[in-house]
């Protein structure tokens, strides 16, 4: 990507590393939420004297997964595996991560971790193509995220590589519901076709999509959450990251939902109660897509 200055004229800004990896991690901690969607916990966080490692930044992301996030400040063949070491460590010491979720963010969120979809986040100056290989090919949540610095004002992020996960189906709900449908009546037959049809053209806006199965819904994941599908009776709840201010509403079909609460995540709602209502959607996920 090409930045340009356009005060005048047109003139380039360079991109630059940082001089040290510190300098990338501070500014992502002091932010983490706006950048990553990860709800910051801790820095160089101790794994003990027998594991002997420290995990550069701990967080809870928007669907309640444990998240680590390590940076390398160039290219570092190692971070994969460095980071994969912890989040095995991670996911034999739940206990130790509980507790540090509900002394930063209280008991509810700690009681609500989602175990089945920890993440690991590598910021880094550059990749492998060894690297982007490999995510693609492990089973889990790995977002592989490079930075560039613009002058002095100006910070960059972009997803070169995101994989693993469940494969968590829509087409499921036939079955079987998240939790909170099979303590209920459970999504009827059109739901699910709903669902699937949902499920076809939000994975088609791109690669790198990741499914996460949450208790209450299914969020489709480029780095942060950028569509969550919630099943009601005949009908299908959308949640996107689109800006509810740029859409023009339509009463029975989209709603700005900012401030109130609901499941899933996403300030633009969008209800499905036809196949020809996910035509209709299509520009408004291909707008929250690109907003993740």
């Amino acid at each position: 990507m090409k930045l340009f200055s356009t005060k005048g004229g047109v003139t380039e800004v360079a991109p630059r590393l940082a001089d040290e990896e510190a300098e990338v991690q501070g500014l992502v901690e002091a932010h983490m939420e706006a950048m990553l969607g990860v709800r910051f916990l801790a820095s160089e966080y101790s794994t003990g004297p027998v594991h002997g490692g420290r995990i550069d930044s701990l967080g809870l992301d928007e669907n309640g997964a444990p998240a680590i996030v390590e940076y390398k400040r160039a290219t570092d063949p190692g971070v994969i595996n460095q980071g994969l070491f912890y989040m095995s460590w991670l996911v034999d010491h739940r206990d130790a991560f509980r507790r540090l979720v509900r002394d930063r963010l209280g008991r509810e969120a700690a009681a609500a971790v989602l175990w089945s979809a920890p993440r690991l986040i590598c910021v880094a100056g550059d990749f492998t193509r060894y690297d982007i290989h490999a995510v693609r090919e492990q089973r889990h949540l790995i977002d592989l995220v490079r930075y560039r610095i613009f002058g002095d004002d100006h910070f960059g992020l972009e997803t070169i590589a995101s994989g693993g996960g469940g494969q968590a189906s829509p087409k499921a709900w036939r079955r079987r519901g998240p939790a909170s449908e099979q303590r209920a009546s459970g999504p009827d037959k059109v739901t699910a076709e709903l669902a699937a049809a949902a499920d076809e053209v939000l994975l088609g806006l791109g690669e790198g999509i990741t499914k996460v199965e949450n208790q209450t819904y299914i969020a489709y994941q480029r780095l942060q959450n950028f569509a969550c599908l919630v099943p009601r009776k005949a009908r299908l709840l959308v949640y996107l990251k689109a800006s509810p201010a740029k859409v023009d509403l339509i009463p029975g079909f989209t709603r700005d939902v900012t401030g109130l609460g609901h499941q899933g995540t996403g300030n633009l709602e969008v209800q499905l109660r036809s196949v020809r209502d996910v035509e209709r959607a299509q520009e408004l996920f291909r707008m929250s897509y690109a907003a993740a």
